[in-house]
């Protein structure tokens, strides 16, 4: 039974909207090529592994996976998002590869029981829960010994500087609350230290920590030579003060052998 909270976000009537706003934009982009770099000796592993996918949306990621020949177990809240990623996956003929559940994270005992993962993935997950640090030690108990746990989210102090940059100055006075929740704009943005201090207390080792559109967010005009941006922030993404400047900070551990 979930015991999930009833503040938590689920996009549940509003996925092509989601898919617009989120994928099919340079921002998306950028998010899908920093997850593939960091992503990249995992997908290409020489041994079939088993993924489990957190909150997986519309699967564009554990598709990556799925077409390099690995077993994706591919959850989330919202039934239309799961029978899109569906359609998608039939479509790329990759369906035989995953399983499909319609759960929340805190469901996760109830669907797979004492199942380890050699790759665990959550994107953009914790930003939308009441109670995002009750998630860690559900995700850390998924992956198995050796394995990853691949784990990006919303990061709060660019949120502020982005704010500060559009002259925002109230909002961020007001401690970025507003009285009504902007659709696509996460509910509980994270500080990076508070989370990189909570993810001590596993066996758990940070192996790469990579800010996500270092740049993008920043600029104004919107007119610019995309694919060269592209490659700054691939190439900035692991280095300070830039990295902490990512509108998204990735965060991919290894757990150490027992």
């Amino acid at each position: 039974m979930s015991s999930r909270d009833p503040q938590d976000r689920a996009f549940a009537t509003d996925v092509d909207e989601f898919d617009r706003n989120i994928y099919a934009t340079g921002k998306g982009k950028i998010r899908e090529a920093v997850l593939a770099a960091d992503l990249n000796a995992l997908i290409h592993s020489a041994r079939p592994l088993r993924v489990l996918d957190i909150g997986a949306g519309l699967g564009q990621v554990n598709t990556w996976f799925a077409a390099a020949g690995h077993e994706v177990i591919h959850t989330d809240i919202s039934q239309d998002m799961v029978d899109k990623a569906k359609l998608r996956h039939q479509a790329l003929g990759l369906s035989e590869r995953y399983h499909y559940y319609v759960a929340d994270l805190q469901s996760l005992e109830s669907i797979v029981p004492d199942q380890e993962f050699d790759v665990v993935l959550c994107h953009a997950v914790l930003e939308w829960l009441a109670q995002p640090f009750a998630a860690l030690p559900l995700l850390a108990k998924r992956v198995a010994a050796g394995g990853w746990l691949s784990l990006m989210f919303y990061n709060v102090h660019a949120k502020r500087m982005a704010n500060m940059v559009y002259s925002n100055f109230d909002y961020v006075a007001n401690d970025l609350q507003v009285k009504k929740k902007v659709r696509f704009s996460p509910n509980h943005p994270l500080d990076p230290g508070v989370v990189l201090a909570r993810m001590q207390q596993f066996p758990l080792t940070l192996f790469r920590h990579s800010g996500v559109r270092c740049f993008h967010d920043y600029i104004r005009p919107p007119e610019f030579d995309f694919e060269k941006l592209l490659q700054l922030e691939l190439r900035y993404r692991h280095q300070e003060p830039y990295r902490a400047l990512g509108r998204y900070q990735h965060t991919l551990f290894r757990k150490e052998y027992r």
